[in-house]
């Protein structure tokens, strides 16, 4: 015998499909208690907070850049002795607004719905000017902690810091951020050339929700870590 022809056809699943009565009942409790998990009340935040309110940094996007800081840090030093030097998301990595009320886990999986783990890669200063070119040339809010970056009126670099120290070019940084973006997602390319890279096994989401539950309450703010100047 030989296989001579396949055929097939699309079945569309809508609501109009009878659910089975049996796998449904099976399911129930399973469902009812993810349901109730995700509804469960972690914080409180005082606004809303959205991605759009800051030009080159954003209320929201501080928050979860520090998040991953005093989360992901604490891990970091455990296993190396050393200390994350800064972070660095992407813009485009949060996926929902901060809404204003009772912050829930199910907050966390709409802001970051993707499954990617917090990274800590070695890189020389060189290669954190690199990062720097990065954020200038975009003139987007990229989440980032740690960094004092001020521009002038031409989009010039007139301050670049880590910590409040100048970055010194031969010195190794610890650099915070995700599989996603080490890999080169968002066109982040420079994560590529390090000395190091340690996989914290510690999801983003995962963070944000460690953070709202020793918070309590949310209320995050524009600052002064990535600016221009006239």
């Amino acid at each position: 015998m030989h296989l001579t022809k396949i055929e097939g056809k699309q079945i569309q699943i809508t609501d109009s499909l009878t659910p089975n009565a049996e796998i449904e009942s099976f399911i129930k409790p399973f469902r009812d208690n993810i349901q109730k998990d995700l509804d469960s009340v972690l914080a409180y935040s005082v606004h809303t907070f959205s991605k759009t309110d800051g030009d080159l940094n954003t209320a929201v996007g501080n928050f979860m850049a520090d998040a991953v800081y005093s989360e992901a840090n604490p891990i970091f030093n455990k296993r190396t002795g050393k200390n994350i030097d800064m972070v660095l998301l992407n813009h485009g990595g949060i996926r929902s607004i901060l809404p204003k009320g009772n912050v829930t886990k199910r907050t966390a999986f709409k802001l970051m719905p993707f499954e990617n783990s917090i990274v800590v890669v070695a890189l020389k200063g060189a290669q954190v000017d690199s990062i720097i070119s990065f954020l200038k040339s975009k003139k987007r809010a990229h989440p980032i902690s740690k960094l004092k970056l001020v521009l002038d009126k031409d989009f010039n670099v007139f301050e670049a810091k880590i910590n409040g120290k100048n970055i010194e070019k031969n010195k190794t940084y610890y650099v915070a951020t995700n599989d996603y973006l080490y890999n080169g997602g968002d066109n982040m390319s420079f994560f590529k050339t390090n000395d190091s890279l340690y996989n914290l096994n510690y999801k983003l989401r995962n963070a944000l929700i460690d953070k709202f539950v020793k918070l309590d309450t949310i209320n995050p703010v524009v600052d002064d870590r990535f600016i221009q100047i006239d």
